[in-house]
């Protein structure tokens, strides 16, 4: 992969991440009439054209042919129910982490979210040393420290806060509680899905469709 896709790739990958927080508060906190859509049927739409772009690359791998294509999906799918099955696990630790996100987004602003949901990075290494066995260097570890820094003094009130903290203190804590419990299932569903890829050898596209 040459440089600069790599770089293209960054800035899409953070053009992306940014404008979807973004567009998620704004989603949450903006006062219409009528009643607000419902967080699940967002993530549902959005599990639905994560499996269509999976098909299409898959129908891409199969050279195009259709035929090809719905034979992959019957043999890696269909006639493996039990491998599919292990992606129940965390399939449904992702289902309640997204709808945790925008319970999170509906009670913290942007900001603040963005950075807390980054505990994420903590809690994956986490799981990564207990149930992959990899180890992290000296400078990874306190990179990790560093990040807690961070988390820790963007949730310290300032002046500003702690006027509005007993109007506001409920919401927050709610928010916060969301956004961590989503850390921890992030990180653990991760690795447990890393897991299994390296356990078996079908293509990462199939056990996204899986999933």
């Amino acid at each position: 992969m040459s440089t600069n896709l790599k770089y293209l790739s960054l800035g899409i990958l953070v053009f992306q991440t940014t404008s979807l927080v973004l567009t998620m508060r704004y989603s949450r906190t903006l006062k219409e009439e009528g009643p607000r859509y419902l967080s699940s049927t967002a993530v549902v739409v959005a599990e639905l054209l994560k499996i269509m772009a999976c098909i299409l690359l898959v129908y891409k791998e199969s050279k195009c042919s259709l035929r090809a294509l719905n034979r992959v999906l019957h043999d890696e799918i269909l006639n493996k129910p039990m491998e599919t099955l292990k992606l129940a696990i965390p399939s449904g630790i992702y289902t309640l982490q997204n709808n945790l996100l925008y319970v999170a987004l509906s009670n913290l602003d942007a900001a603040t979210y963005q950075v807390t949901y980054q505990l994420k990075i903590l809690t994956t290494a986490l799981f990564s040393v207990s149930m992959l066995s990899k180890k992290l260097g000296v400078y990874q570890w306190l990179s990790l420290v560093i990040l807690m820094t961070g988390v820790a003094f963007v949730q310290w009130p300032s002046d500003s806060q702690l006027d509005s903290k007993e109007l506001s203190a409920g919401s927050q804590f709610v928010g916060l509680m969301a956004v961590l419990t989503a850390c921890f299932s992030s990180g653990f569903a991760g690795v447990y899905f890393e897991k299994i890829l390296k356990e078996t050898k079908q293509s990462v596209w199939i056990r996204n469709i899986q999933l």
